[in-house]
């Protein structure tokens, strides 16, 4: 079985690559698509149309033409991994989930304990909580290969 997976989340970190050596090293069939993972490129990813007054707006005009992809990308997905790290509060990582929910779309969360309580929601409507990219590799080959 082949399938498509989106990595969702944190972007500061090399957490994406270790999926994809694991997923590669157990031999599975996957594609993987992710959100831009350049940060000033993502930031800037509405700029071309046009100035704004304020950053509030050209938050907003970028996070719009982010959504095209990631909104595309998670609909086409097969299963999502939601990536929450420690550094920065991911709130576009908590969407992302709650969109997987509302498509009915299978995902698993990854991220430390110490961020149980504040991700209650998100965990309980998740397929499975991953601590770590071994764990994510391990639920990827068991959905695939039984």
């Amino acid at each position: 079985m082949s399938f498509n997976v989106y990595l969702s989340g944190e972007i500061h970190t090399g957490w994406r690559e270790e999926i994809r050596r694991g997923a590669e090293a157990a031999g599975l069939d996957i594609v993987f698509t992710a959100p831009v993972t350049d940060h000033p490129a993502s930031d800037a990813a509405g700029d071309h149309l046009g100035e704004t007054a304020t950053g509030f707006w050209r938050d907003h005009q970028s996070a719009k033409i982010n959504a095209i992809r990631t909104r595309t990308l998670i609909e086409k997905a097969d299963f999502v991994v939601v990536r929450f790290g420690d550094k920065y509060k991911q709130w576009n990582v908590a969407f992302d989930a709650g969109y997987c929910s509302a498509l009915g779309k299978p995902y698993v969360t990854l991220h430390d304990e110490d961020i149980v309580h504040p991700l209650k929601e998100v965990d309980a409507d998740a397929q499975g909580w991953c601590k770590t990219t071994g764990q994510v590799v391990e639920t990827l080959r068991y959905v695939l290969q039984g």
